[in-house]
């Protein structure tokens, strides 16, 4: 499984840190990897290896992992404002121990932004949402150059086509 073999081949310090947070939110470890591995599965499912790249896909998976992080974080906690952080701030690990170049990595951080909007706003079944995320697919931005333009907030984010 790729989650497993992206931990096998961490180094320690990267270990350090991704403990330090879990320690902290014990109750979120297995929903966030729970969501993580539902969101690769669908995104197997739909775009095969596509999504491991910088266009659409990518835009699509990162808006889904966080919408699914904070909807499976949310039955333990039951605030959205605190899941919303949760999952901002795991996949914000996530881009921080990626070897990512920067616009990959801000436009990363842009569509978890988008995932956990999503979360905020809409109380719909994940097939609804999943569907909502491939509407922002078709109306998503191609990025290139660090500096995002205006008027982009509420949108999905890419680089390659």
């Amino acid at each position: 499984m790729a989650v497993w073999a992206r931990i096998k081949n961490m180094k320690f310090k990267e270990l350090f840190s991704v403990s330090k947070v879990f320690i902290r939110k014990p109750r979120y470890i297995f929903p966030t990897y729970k969501a993580t591995i539902q969101t690769i599965k669908i995104c197997d499912e739909l775009y095969k290896k596509e999504h491991h790249n910088n266009g659409k896909e990518n835009a699509f998976r990162h808006a889904l992992w966080n919408y699914l992080i904070c909807k499976k974080c949310y039955h333990i906690s039951g605030s959205v404002e605190v899941v919303r952080n949760w999952s901002d701030h795991i996949t914000g690990l996530h881009e921080k121990l990626s070897p990512n170049e920067k616009l990959a990595k801000a436009m990363d951080l842009h569509n978890n932004r988008i995932g956990q909007q999503v979360f905020k706003e809409d109380d719909n079944s994940t097939e609804e949402i999943i569907a909502l995320i491939q509407q922002k697919m078709e109306q998503a931005v191609k990025l290139s150059e660090e500096k995002f333009p205006e008027g982009i907030q509420n949108k999905l984010v890419y680089i390659e086509d």
